[in-house]
């Protein structure tokens, strides 16, 4: 009979000890490494007496020690052990095949199905998955703790880590066989746990990594069950999950991480508590170096940079293309079709109609991700049709997530949130919303929330409730609000944040449209227009310009709260006021403010944002200064003096001398021009001519543009002036939207903001005197 405990005999301790002293670790260590929840085994071991003989054999694996030749007495009989210790390369294969047909059923039943947020009935994910696509190269570097967030600026910040379309984009599956550890991100909603469970069921039947085990763990749950006795060993979680599969030999979990056949999936790095992230992400970082022939595949909120795994290349979930958002729509109307499969195919293929009307753009700018492209077919499938407003598409997507769990059955419910009505439970969320918010918290401590709760109950009854009983209700009410309809969701225990930021804007954004008299209403948006410089209120700015009534106070505060940025700024104004005389010089069709725009992108200011000189339609004058100021960069700036380059140079002079009507610059150009070297002279006497006549014939051709269309002036801005500007054209910009968001605003109104947009404050003084 085979014993079940293995003692170290005496020249067995002594190769033990040397090698653990190699180690330089102390006997606690050696017990983490081994997964023991104290140190007794290790003294046992190292003191010759009997230890259980698994816990014996690990001990010797973990200091590379061949563990028969380390016991006293090693059985004979126990051959499945050593050669599970070292196996042959055909006893791993059939034992793969073992563990993958005993967990088979597990794999499916665990990441086969999806239980999406509006629809009662589980779903097969083969029946709705698109396959994803991955950016290799990060769209926006965000990887910043929470408090960071505030210093981004816009252009970094993308709201649901969707990146840039044009970036090189590469198949899911392709990038998890190019990286053996690799980490996932994006925002929430953009499909980052159903592409690990869809690499789960792939591997599971065999169309990728058929030689691997898959095994899918949540990370949330993970830490969890161990956080109680701060036992963070993924080795010990995958032992229980393999005996529920029937597999109770810990040495077959260890013959498969050491031939690095296992395909392990950790979902949800963000989703830990504060003070467990740090022994779970250790815990990954030591299981991944231990075993790193395997492949590791974990997911991450995109703005995590505290959450960081040696050795793992991270990625981005790219935004759906229009290819992948018409297979997800087909899928999606097909899979709950109340008919038949072609009655969902022609459902889909009118959602697809009517999401490329131009009225439209705003759900097609929205639907690029998993989460909102399912609402949108869920809206749709109810109502044939899109609400004009993107507001209307949260508020009905919204009404609906309320309303539907408001009348589920089987969902046990608090009495104090049973008893709220929808318009309560929208005002209680609102509130939520906007004190979180405020504070730049997208998470929250859960004490936090359920006083936020507390209050609300307190106000809502008007009766004083014992400070017990109103935590207990708050509580009640928090976990209702989690069970029924997923607006707040744990993130990690204690940890609660809205489930997805689009929902946290929208509700901020009622808050302050919803208050309730002249005084709190001004108040209201003079708070949020103070944030005009954050661009994690842009959002915020537009959703509450569509959902007001008018949003005459609100832009007119916006343009104020602008121009003042730059107002004690002698230099800014100078600037502002030079882009304001260009526009006037300029006989155009265009908006004035379109050609200040057009010329304060023309000075080449930095980060000035492309979109000011793309949008203006330039007349001949325009384009003649574009020409100009190209030219300039090219012969003056550059300096490159290679021959063709030159001479490329003169060509364009020729070209410009064509449309030049002032006689004056047409003189002095063509005098310029003629100064230039005759293509057909030699290569020698271009060169001398080079050497004696370029440099100042560059800065007279600089000197005349400059005196006849004064543009290519060299503006020295300091670096905190060119950080207001960026606040200033970025803010401008944000004002635009807002009027071009369907918002409503009077017709006298929006000409006076149009007009003066990009103003120097004397101008703006001027127009308000007359």
């Amino acid at each position: 009979m085979v014993k079940r405990s293995l003692q170290a005999s005496i020249t067995g301790i002594q190769q033990a000890k040397r090698a653990f002293t190699l180690k330089g670790w102390t006997q606690d260590n050696l017990a983490a490494e081994v997964n023991l929840k104290t140190r007794q085994p290790i003294w046992r071991f190292f003191s010759g007496r009997p230890v259980e003989r698994h816990t014996f054999i690990e001990i010797c694996l973990i200091l590379q020690l061949n563990w028969r030749e380390i016991a006293t007495n090693p059985p004979a009989e126990f051959l499945e052990l050593e050669e599970y210790t070292q196996p042959p390369v055909l006893d791993v294969d059939i034992l793969v095949q073992q563990v993958r047909s005993q967990r088979f059923d597990k794999i499916q039943d665990q990441c086969g199905i999806l239980q999406l947020l509006d629809i009662s009935r589980p779903v097969a994910i083969d029946d709705i998955y698109v396959d994803v696509n991955i950016l290799e190269e990060i769209a926006s570097q965000q990887w910043l703790e929470i408090t960071e967030l505030q210093k981004l600026d816009p252009k970094e910040f993308d709201r649901f880590g969707l990146g840039e379309i044009g970036l090189n984009q590469i198949p899911g599956t392709q990038a998890v066989e190019t990286h053996s550890k690799l980490r996932v991100l994006g925002k929430p909603g953009v499909g980052k746990t159903t592409f690990l469970q869809h690499l789960a069921i792939q591997c599971n039947q065999g169309a990728f990594a058929a030689n691997h085990v898959p095994i899918f763990i949540t990370l949330r749950n993970f830490a969890q069950e161990y956080k109680i006795t701060n036992d963070f060993s993924l080795l010990k979680y995958i032992r229980q999950e393999f005996i529920t599969s029937g597999i109770s030999d810990p040495s077959v979990i260890e013959t498969l991480f050491s031939a690095g056949r296992v395909l392990l999936l950790l979902d949800g790095m963000d989703e830990i508590l504060n003070q467990q992230s740090n022994a779970v992400l250790s815990e990954i970082r030591r299981f991944s170096e231990k075993y790193h022939k395997n492949k590791l595949v974990a997911t991450c909120r995109t703005a995590s940079q505290r959450l960081r795994l040696r050795g793992f290349t991270d990625v981005e979930i790219a935004p759906f293309t229009s290819e992948q958002i018409q297979a997800f729509a087909q899928k999606w109307f097909v899979a709950f079709s109340k008919t038949n499969t072609q009655d969902g195919q022609a459902q889909s293929a009118e959602f697809i109609q009517k999401l490329d009307l131009a009225e439209n753009w705003q759900f097609r700018q929205l639907v690029v991700t998993p989460l909102f492209l399912h609402l949108a077919c869920w809206v749709f499938h109810g109502q044939e049709k899109f609400p004009t407003k993107r507001t209307d598409f949260y508020k009905q997507g919204l009404d609906l997530l309320l309303g539907k769990w408001d009348e589920a059955k089987g969902i046990e419910r608090d009495n104090i949130y049973r008893g709220f009505l929808l318009p309560q439970k929208l005002k209680l969320l609102s509130q939520i919303a906007a004190a979180t918010f405020e504070e730049g918290q997208y998470f929250f401590e859960q004490r936090i929330v359920e006083q936020y709760i507390g209050d609300y109950i307190q106000n809502l009854t008007n009766v004083p409730m014992d400070a017990d009983e109103l935590q207990i209700e708050s509580e009640a009410a928090l976990k209702a609000i989690e069970a029924q309809h997923g607006l707040l969701a744990e993130r990690a225990r204690g940890i609660f944040s809205f489930s997805y930021l689009a929902f946290q804007e929208y509700f901020t954004a009622r808050k302050i449209v919803a208050s309730h008299n002249l005084e709190a209403f001004g108040q209201a948006l003079a708070g949020l227009v103070s944030h005009i410089t954050d661009p994690h209120w842009r959002e915020i700015f537009l959703l509450t310009a569509t959902m007001l009534r008018s949003a005459d106070s609100l832009v007119q505060l916006m343009k104020q709260q602008i121009d003042a940025l730059v107002a004690q700024d002698a230099y800014l104004q100078e600037f502002l006021a030079w882009a304001s005389q260009k526009s006037r010089s300029i006989p155009t069709q265009t908006k004035d403010a379109t050609v200040r725009a057009f010329y304060l992108a023309l000075s080449r200011t930095p980060h000035v944002a492309p979109h000011f000189a793309l949008a203006s339609s330039l007349d001949q004058g325009m384009f003649l200064d574009a020409a100009l100021d190209d030219l300039l960069l090219e012969c003056a700036i550059d300096g490159n003096q290679d021959f063709a380059h030159i001479h490329a140079c003169g060509d364009a002079l020729s070209i410009i001398l064509g449309i030049v009507l002032d006689v004056g610059l047409h003189k002095s150009l063509q005098q310029l021009s003629d100064q230039f070297p005759n293509s057909r002279q030699s290569q020698e006497r271009f060169q001398l001519w080079l050497q004696t006549n370029y440099s100042a014939w560059a800065e007279q051709l600089k000197k005349t543009i400059i005196n006849y269309r004064n543009i290519n002036h060299q503006w020295q801005f300091s670096t905190e002036q060119q950080q207001v500007l960026q606040y200033y054209y970025d803010a401008n910009q944000l004002l635009l939207d807002c009027l071009h968001s369907n918002c409503e605003v009077t017709a006298a109104i929006r000409q006076e903001i149009e007009a003066t947009l990009l103003l120097p404050q004397k101008e703006l003084e001027d127009r308000e005197w007359q």
